[in-house]
């Protein structure tokens, strides 16, 4: 029996997911779902409820590591304009879960719009965006959020909003299935100081991480009042490697990777990191990538 008869056009099986991650690894998935409307989402996730199977929800794939082995169940990828569109309104902004968060900051920009231009050069969906919130030294989305609209693993689809919304470091309280947009309150602004602005972001970023490599961005949280990266780098790990994953020399809570890399080596290389640091310093790393 195919459990997901009629939905024939969005559905591949045994698919790998390597190409849909920024680290170019991992295996296939028995199911990868992509629908193009809120109907068909709802459908497929009913679906996967009934017959008991696990559902992923996979964004941008930058801040993902897939095992060699796969994942069983279905991963459900939104696409199409009824997830990726996006709308200004006067300073208010609202976009779909798969909307390009880059695009996103670039027009909030040019309109003189300020909220989101601390989280340039920060690559993913705005639904990975809101789920993780993201940012770094120079803010994070959570300040913007104003709801956030979502869906359960039933398809019922109902919205949050502040103060209910509780933003902290790299996670929101929301615990429903999928995130299917926000929206944003912004400010008037100099659309020229707003440019500078991302400019400072991105050169602080092109001279502290090492862009030009296939990463996941950092691999740990920064532990309360400490920085991950300073933590690995006194441990002595910088250029550390196991297999073709190696600890970047440019950012030590990067971890980069050469030709013939496997996830087991990156696996096996966090796991050497967090032993390390916390003999050293006693200090427990926490993931910040997700790890299917």
């Amino acid at each position: 029996m195919n459990i997901f008869a009629g939905l024939e056009s969005i559905v591949k099986k045994d698919c790998s997911l390597a190409e849909y991650t920024w680290y170019r690894l991992g295996g296939p998935v028995d199911w990868l779902m992509s629908p193009t409307s809120t109907e068909q989402l709802q459908t497929v996730l009913k679906r996967c409820c009934e017959n008991d199977l696990p559902v992923w929800i996979l964004g941008n794939g930058s801040n993902l590591l897939v095992s060699d082995d796969g994942v069983r169940g279905a991963v459900v990828k939104l696409g199409g304009e009824a997830f990726s569109k996006y709308e200004f309104k006067e300073t208010t902004l609202t976009a779909g879960a798969a909307a390009d968060l880059q695009k996103l900051v670039q027009e909030s920009v040019k309109k003189g719009l300020g909220g989101l231009e601390s989280l340039a050069g920060i690559p993913g969906t705005i639904g990975g965006a809101v789920k993780m919130n993201a940012g770094g030294r120079f803010g994070d989305i959570g300040t913007s959020i104003q709801s956030v609209s979502v869906m359960d693993k039933q398809g019922t689809i109902f919205e949050k909003t502040k103060p209910e919304l509780i933003f902290d470091y790299r996670q929101v309280n929301i615990t429903a299935q999928v995130i299917l947009g926000a929206t944003m309150h912004l400010t008037e602004d100099d659309p020229e100081e707003l440019l500078k602005t991302v400019k400072e972001v991105w050169i602080y970023k092109k001279n502290t991480q090492p862009l030009d490599t296939h990463n996941a961005g950092c691999i740990f949280k920064n532990p309360r009042g400490m920085s991950a990266g300073a933590l690995i780098d006194r441990a002595g790990l910088k250029n550390e490697k196991i297999g073709g994953a190696i600890v970047s020399e440019k950012h030590a809570n990067f971890i980069v990777t050469e030709k013939g890399c496997k996830s087991a080596d990156i696996k096996a290389l966090i796991g050497k990191i967090q032993s390390r640091v916390k003999d050293q310093f006693d200090v427990d790393l926490e993931l910040e990538i997700e790890i299917w």
